[in-house]
């Protein structure tokens, strides 16, 4: 049986980790150079670091502090925002990226998913998948949340693993900073439609959600962000819990 991982998750805006609820009313959060270097030393098993307006503002993710970051790690270290091309993601590479994460310019351009996976490896690259719940059905959504689309989540995570991406990591805006648990009926049926890796991402806010998420889902990873920033969930106590519920942990 692989070990569950746990992921912290840095919000990136203006150079400042951020935090809000359903993807509005961001608060400050600390400095990402900091958090990472903390996160290494806690036990985290890997680290993401998405720059969340760099869509948005229609720019690149800001190489420097990519690089600050990835100095401080000795842990898989996953990247998101503003990747359009392959050579957004080479750049990123150089910069100490382990992984990338690409969300709306996949879904405008799904033939990026194809060439990033044949240009660096499935391994490489995780589709990060923001979603809501609209009249019982779930849909994607683009630029950190602000646009619908048509396109049904299960629909949209299927094609992503045909077409090459490793790892999905998706996001339940609905939960997402409300500390009240993952969305664990919905990540059950998506992790049982796919054969890649599942990173279930928006809801924790106390050890227990981590237990229900990985006992319910089967998830291969759970991500966090506000509870791990602000101290009220300590990543080795929370792996201490995991191993007495019986979940495998490194």
């Amino acid at each position: 049986m692989l070990a569950k991982r746990i992921i912290p998750c840095l919000d990136v805006k203006d150079g400042r980790t951020v935090k809000g609820v359903n993807f509005v009313d961001l608060r400050d959060a600390g400095d990402p150079v900091e958090l990472a270097w903390q996160y290494s030393q806690q036990g985290a098993d890997e680290l993401v670091f998405l720059d969340i307006t760099a869509t948005h503002e229609k720019r690149k993710t800001t190489i420097e502090l990519v690089k600050a970051v990835a100095r401080q790690v000795n842990i898989p270290f996953t990247i998101g925002g503003g990747i359009n091309e392959l050579k957004d993601a080479e750049v990123l590479l150089h910069a100490g990226a382990d992984k990338i994460s690409i969300n709306s310019a996949a879904v405008r351009n799904p033939k990026l998913i194809d060439e990033l996976a044949r240009s660096f490896g499935r391994q490489f690259v995780v589709v990060a998948v923001d979603t809501r719940a609209v009249d019982g059905k779930n849909f994607v959504y683009l630029r950190g949340g602000r646009d619908k689309t048509e396109i049904q989540t299960e629909d949209w995570v299927k094609e992503a693993e045909q077409r090459g991406a490793g790892e999905i990591l998706l996001t339940s805006m609905d939960h997402d900073g409300t500390k009240n648990g993952f969305d664990n009926m919905f990540l059950k049926k998506i992790n049982e439609s796919i054969h890649i890796p599942l990173i279930a991402s928006g809801g924790a806010g106390q050890q227990q959600h981590f237990v229900d998420v990985f006992q319910q889902t089967n998830v291969d990873a759970a991500l966090a962000a506000s509870v791990f920033h602000y101290g009220e969930i300590l990543i080795p106590e929370l792996k201490e819990t995991l191993r007495t519920n019986g979940i495998v942990v490194r």
